[in-house]
Formats: C-alpha cells, sequence, structure tokens
C-alpha cells in the first residue's frame, strides 16, 4: 500500500514525522496539520517534514524547560506538548511517560500521540486502541492514522469510515487518504477529496489532481473532435524528429505518376533515428517517460513502387481526432479543454512551488507545448536539478531546439546516467548526425538495457545505413516482438525487398493492426503487387483515415477511376494539402475539366484573377511536378505573359519534361531563336516527342538539309502520333523526291 502523508500520522501538538524509505515529501501536507490546539503552545509548531527548521534552539529548550516544569506540577496541556516535543526529538521513553499521563487525564491529542508512538515501536493494535479513543473524542489526525491502518490491514470499509470523519472535519491527510481509497476502487468521488486536501496545501494531491484534469482534457478532447494534448514526447527511438512533441527527420516521397504506387521508407537502406521536438510534450498519459511516434518519414526506394516506413516508437500515440464538419463542436471542444488544461497547470504549479519535482516536470510540458519556452525550460531544470532525469532530457530537447546542441547534450547525458533510455536514444541520435557510429550504436545499446525498446530499434537503423542488413533485421526483429510497431514495419519492408513477400505480410498486418499508418499503406502496396485492388483501396482507406498523404492520393485516384469525382476530390484535397505535388495536379485538373472553355478577351476586359484551379496547378509546379509546370506555362501563355511561360516551360525541361522543352522550342522559334530553339526540340524528340521530331524535320528541310530533314521524319513517323505521322511521311517523301531529282 501506498502510504498517504507521513507513515506516522501528525502531531496535534507539534508535528512529527517518521521518516521512511520513500518520497517522504511527496507524500507528506505541507499544511500545519495540528488540529487540537486549545491547549498548546504554538511556538512548537514546525511546518514541513517534521524538521525543526526555522525554528530557534534556545527558544525551544526554553519552551521544553516551560512545559516540563508545569507537567510536573500536574498540568494536562503541559504533559501532552512535552511528550508531543520528546517524542518529535525521537526520545520515545522520555515521550512515552508524559504522553500516557495526559492521556489518562482525557487529552486526546496526547491519545493520539500515544497512539504514534506505540505504532512506532511496533504495536500496531494497542496504537490503534488509542487512536480509536482520540477519534471518537473529535481528533481528525487520529481518524485518519486510524483510517489508515483498516487500509493497512485490508478492512476497507473500516478504512473508508474513519478516513471520511477525518476528511469531513477539514483534515488535509484524511482527504487526500479517502480520495486514494475511492480512486483505487474507481470511484468517482475521489477527485472531490484530491481537490479538498490539495485546497489545503497538500502537494501530493494538487499533482494527483491535475493528473486527473489532464486527463480529462485529452478525453474531452477526442470525444470533442479537438486535437488532443495528451503529454508524451515523440520519437521512435529517442526524440530526434518528431514531433508535436506529434517536426521529423523527413525525405521525399517520390511519385511515380500514374501508376499509383508512391516511394516512401528507409526499409533496408536505412533512415535516421528520430527523438522528440520541443513542440511536443515529454510525458505520457500515465506518468512514465515514452519515446513516442513521430509522423516523420525517410525515403528509400523499395522493390516495385516502393514501401513507406516512418520513425516511431510502438505505441500511444498523441491521438487526434477529425474536425468537426461545421467547426462549431470543434471549437467548443477546444476551449473546454483548454479551461481544463489550465487548472490542470495551476495545480501543477502549486505542487511545484512546493518542491514536486514531477509536477514541474509536468508544468513544464504544458508550458512548451502552449509556446512559453523559457517558462517551461525553468520547471524541466528545477525538476532536473531534483534529480528527475525525465526533466533533464525534456530541458535537452528545449535547448537542442534552440539551437544550443553542446548544453542539450549535457543534460541528456545526466539524465541518461540516471537510466532515462529516452535522453540515451537522443545520445545515440546526435552521434550518428556527426558521424560517430560507434558512440551512437553505445548509447542506443544503453537505451536499450535500460528497458526503451526504441533503443533496438534505432540500433536496426545504424544498422541498415551502413548496409548491414542482417543485423538490421536482427535488431527489427527484436524491436518488433517487443511491440514496437514501427520496427514491424521495417522488418517487413526488408523481407519483402528480399523477396520474401509470404514473411512480410504478417509483420504489416501486425504493424498496421498496432496504429502504424505507413504499414497499412505499404499492405496497400503489397494488394496492388497482386492484382487484388479492392483489397489495397481498403487498406488505402485506412491509411488515408490517419492522414496519409499518399494513401489519400491513391484512395482520389481510384475513385476518379470509377467515376466518383466529388469522393475522388474530397480525398485529393487531403492529400494535396498533405504536400502531395501529384494530388495538387490531379486536383487541378479536375477542378479544370468543370470549367467552360475561355472565350476570346473582350477589348479593355480586366485581367481575370486566377482561379482556384490555377493556383492548384502552381503549388504542384513550385513543388517540381513537371507537367504541373508545363500547364502553368500554357497558362500564362494564354494569358500573353511570355516570360513567365518561358520560366515555367524551361524549369519543365531542365527536369526532363519533353512537352517543356517542345513548347519552349516554339516560345524561343517565335522570338527568332532558331538555333536554341532546335537544341531544346532536339532535346524532347530524343525522349520521344513526334511533334518535336517533325519541326526539327522542318527546320532542315528550310536550311537544305535534306537528309538531316529525312532522319527526323522518320523518328517523327516512329514516335507520332497519327496526325503527325502522316504529315511526317508526306514531308520525308517531298524530301526524297527533292534528293533525287
Amino acid at each position: 500500500m501506498e502510504f498517504m502523508g507521513d507513515r506516522a500520522t501528525l502531531l496535534e501538538t507539534g508535528r512529527f514525522v517518521h521518516r521512511h524509505a520513500g518520497k517522504v515529501a511527496d507524500a507528506t501536507s505541507p499544511a500545519n496539520a495540528v488540529v487540537n490546539t486549545d491547549n498548546v503552545d504554538n511556538t512548537h509548531n514546525t511546518d514541513g517534514a517534521g524538521s525543526d527548521a526555522g525554528v530557534d534552539p534556545v527558544e525551544t529548550a526554553g519552551a521544553e524547560a516551560r512545559h516540563r516544569r508545569a507537567a510536573e506540577g500536574g498540568d494536562t496541556a503541559s504533559m501532552s506538548v512535552l511528550g508531543a516535543l520528546l517524542l518529535r526529538r525521537g526520545d520515545l521513553d522520555g515521550a512515552e511517560a508524559y504522553l500516557r499521563a495526559a492521556t489518562a487525564e482525557g487529552d486526546r491529542a496526547a491519545a493520539n500521540n500515544l497512539g504514534v508512538l506505540l505504532h512506532q515501536r511496533g504495536y500496531a493494535e494497542e496504537a490503534a486502541g488509542w487512536w480509536r479513543i482520540a477519534a471518537v473524542a473529535g481528533s481528525a489526525a487520529a481518524a485518519h492514522a486510524l483510517g489508515r491502518h483498516f487500509r493497512e490491514r485490508g478492512d476497507e470499509p473500516a478504512a473508508e469510515y474513519w478516513l471520511r470523519q477525518s476528511a469531513e472535519q477539514g483534515h488535509a491527510l484524511g482527504a487526500y487518504a479517502l480520495a486514494d481509497l475511492l480512486e483505487h476502487r474507481g470511484d468517482a468521488g475521489a477527485e472531490r477529496w484530491l481537490r479538498a486536501a490539495a485546497e489545503q496545501g497538500h502537494r501530493e494531491a494538487a499533482y494527483r489532481l491535475a493528473r486527473a484534469l489532464e486527463r480529462r482534457a485529452a478525453q474531452e478532447a477526442r470525444a470533442g473532435g479537438a486535437v488532443a494534448l495528451v503529454m508524451g514526447r515523440s520519437g521512435p527511438a529517442a526524440r530526434d524528429a518528431e514531433g508535436a512533441c506529434r517536426r521529423a527527420l523527413s525525405a521525399s516521397d517520390a511519385v511515380i505518376s500514374g501508376s499509383g504506387a508512391v516511394v516512401s521508407g528507409h526499409g533496408a537502406g536505412g533512415g535516421a533515428p528520430v527523438s522528440g521536438s520541443a513542440a511536443t510534450a515529454r510525458v505520457d498519459s500515465a506518468g512514465s517517460a515514452s519515446a513516442r511516434q513521430d509522423r516523420g518519414a525517410t525515403a528509400v526506394a523499395g522493390s516495385r513502387a516502393g514501401l513507406a516506413q516512418r520513425s516511431g516508437a510502438g505505441a500511444g500515440d498523441v491521438a487526434t481526432g477529425p474536425a468537426s464538419e461545421d467547426g462549431a463542436s470543434g471549437e467548443l471542444g477546444d476551449r473546454a479543454e483548454l479551461s481544463v488544461l489550465d487548472e490542470a497547470a495551476q495545480w501543477y504549479q502549486q505542487a511545484a512551488a512546493r518542491g514536486h519535482r514531477r509536477a514541474a516536470l509536468h508544468l513544464g510540458a504544458i508550458l512548451e507545448q502552449r509556446g512559453e519556452l523559457k517558462e517551461a525550460g525553468r520547471w524541466y531544470l528545477t525538476a532536473a536539478k531534483d534529480g528527475e532525469a525525465r526533466a533533464a532530457c525534456a530541458l535537452g530537447f528545449l535547448l537542442r531546439d534552440a539551437g544550443d546542441e553542446e548544453s542539450a547534450a549535457v543534460w541528456w547525458l545526466r539524465a541518461a546516467q540516471d537510466g532515462d533510455g529516452n535522453a540515451a536514444n537522443a545520445l545515440g541520435a546526435l552521434h550518428a548526425a556527426r558521424g560517430e557510429q560507434q558512440t551512437a550504436e553505445r548509447w542506443y545499446r544503453a537505451a536499450m538495457d535500460a528497458g526503451d525498446v526504441n533503443g533496438a530499434y534505432n540500433l536496426g537503423l545504424l544498422c541498415a545505413a551502413q548496409d548491414r542488413t542482417p543485423q538490421a533485421e536482427q535488431w527489427y526483429r527484436r524491436a518488433a516482438y517487443a511491440g514496437h510497431r514501427e520496427a514491424a514495419n521495417a522488418l517487413a519492408v526488408l523481407l519483402l525487398q528480399a523477396g520474401d513477400a509470404t514473411g512480410a505480410e504478417p509483420w504489416f498486418s501486425k504493424a498496421a493492426e498496432a496504429g502504424s499508418v505507413d504499414a497499412a499503406f505499404n499492405l496497400g502496396i503489397l494488394h496492388v503487387g497482386r492484382d487484388d485492388d479492392r483489397t489495397a483501396l481498403t487498406w488505402y482507406e485506412r491509411a488515408a483515415a490517419a492522414g496519409h498523404t499518399e494513401a489519400a492520393l491513391q484512395v482520389g485516384i481510384a475513385l476518379l477511376r470509377d467515376g466518383d469525382e466529388q469522393a475522388a476530390e474530397r480525398h485529393l484535397r487531403c492529400a494535396a494539402g498533405g504536400g502531395s505535388a501529384e494530388a495538387a495536379f490531379r486536383l487541378a485538373t479536375v477542378l479544370d475539366s468543370r470549367q467552360p472553355p475561355p472565350g476570346p478577351p473582350a477589348l479593355g476586359e480586366p485581367v481575370a484573377e486566377k482561379s482556384e484551379c490555377e493556383e492548384w496547378y502552381e503549388r504542384a509546379a513550385e513543388m517540381g511536378h513537371r507537367r504541373a509546370q508545363v500547364r502553368v506555362g500554357m497558362l500564362a501563355a494564354a494569358r500573353g505573359d511570355m516570360a513567365e511561360a518561358a520560366r515555367w516551360y524551361r524549369e519543365a525541361a531542365e527536369a526532363g519534361s519533353r512537352n517543356g522543352a517542345f513548347n519552349l522550342g516554339l516560345l524561343l522559334a517565335r522570338e527568332g531563336s532558331e538555333r536554341e530553339a532546335a537544341l531544346w526540340w532536339s532535346r524532347a524528340a530524343r525522349a520521344g516527342h513526334g511533334r518535336a521530331a517533325l519541326r526539327l524535320a522542318l527546320l532542315a528541310a528550310r536550311r537544305g538539309e535534306l537528309t538531316e530533314g529525312q532522319r527526323w521524319c522518320a523518328r517523327a513517323v516512329e514516335l507520332g502520333p497519327a496526325e503527325v505521322a502522316e504529315r511526317a511521311a508526306r514531308l520525308r517523301e517531298a524530301l526524297h523526291q527533292e534528293l533525287t531529282a
């Protein structure tokens, strides 16, 4: 049983605390616990954990001498006070005689303190008898001690009765102990008594009340469709790319246009170990350190279309819910959540101000999520100096995000040496980024030894980056068996790339069922490879619903293929908003197809604003989508902005677009730059553009280069399309006749 308050209970005449193993400071109330003060010299009441700090020894000695003289004269109150003073000093033999004498005269404070003394000597049943006498006489402290006595013996009904008696008299420790009992059995009334104890200054009650409020905020946020501000630091392994708090180490997602396949994930090629960002809180809802999964991605080419694989820990992601359609309920949820979180922060602050280091850690996390980084750092520092390893780790991330990597490493080292696996992972990621692979591996192993499964996952990433595939598989497998979902996904990628699709599928399924969005997407790719489009679409839809950009694109493509343009547009918007250039281009084409063909501009008509489809074309073009660049160039040319058109055509052509090269050649030819135009047409024709080949044939014929013209005519006939092939055939025949004339 976890004791509520000091182990022995509080004296009613001067506070006595029995020092015992465990976090005494976290268990005791700093409030003055003296209940019966009618006959007590208040100069002997002490605050804190039973120390004599702040009490003048000379004054105390004088008071003791004064009470001793009065006690020897038969004064009951002085006997009680003197017994309490001796008890607090640890003089049990000297205290007992005075306490028994005062108790015999009916002093309830002495009866309570006599119970404390007997409890210290191991006479629990006799102590309970005296506590009962004092409690019946109205001693709240004795009722609290008696309630705890019964709880230790498993008699919860009796324990609840006496603790309630104590709590209802305003005894802070009694209220806290009652709350603990009720919370243990899941009674909703626990919060009321936690609040009562916290309002009297009980720091552990304040901390636990804040934890309860924070959990409620997360539940209300999920139910209301708002983003839950659950505490938890992301990061597969330690926290190097997360984030919040979800910033992640991300790499390119290579879209294979038209095939519906996406290359993402690190697979056997390795990836960057991730740790957290300052934007994500670092403590989970159970109060334990966690290295949570981020939504960042690292890219590597996989088999066929490639497989997605993201950095992350196995469980406990920050939960998000879909926003309400009209936005109203989401806003209400946000306001309610912030209100509850504000109250939680206030209670954390009260506990932290009284030296509760875990409260300081949680308060720092809330402040960090609010963006109050300076204040967050102050509380992290307070907790870290008090020995809270998680706070030292969190402080390291704040410093790293502020650009002070060296100071961050100092705090990570301190946390890692205290057994924090997350900090060890962060140090591993730091050394890996510097190319110090052996040091990185040592810290990842330290994280694993500290019980952080992300250490094994990061070791897998490290080995994969060094092309040590067998070792990478070993570490991924170890982490996957421990429940690390992204390790399961990474293991499946390795197996699939090795040609073992049968072995890969169960690991993809395990990871997807555990919540890995990338694994769900990869299962879609796997089923596409088997021509099982229906099952593939099911997995794509699941990944898309969880926010996977490329999965949303694949769903949009499938819906377009099935003719459901409205549903396709919705998914394409999600994917385009997530940064997919291909989705932005396809969304633009959908919107473009709905626009009426533009008529000739009227004289003096102002230039029309860009349509939404043009904006999407431009967004895709700015992300390097070649077909979008060509289309933006065409729209610019239609407006008469030839310089803008040439810019986009050139970008597309330099990126390998044959249409961009052809159109750029047309613009240059119109401007009289036939030599440069011929260079771009040549590039387009060699890439398979029939019209460019025909243009080169015409250019050669005009220059009198008949043989060269025939060669390009033959190329145009070969490339097509039919109209071009027909014209090229006629031109080739004319050139042949000219040559043979």
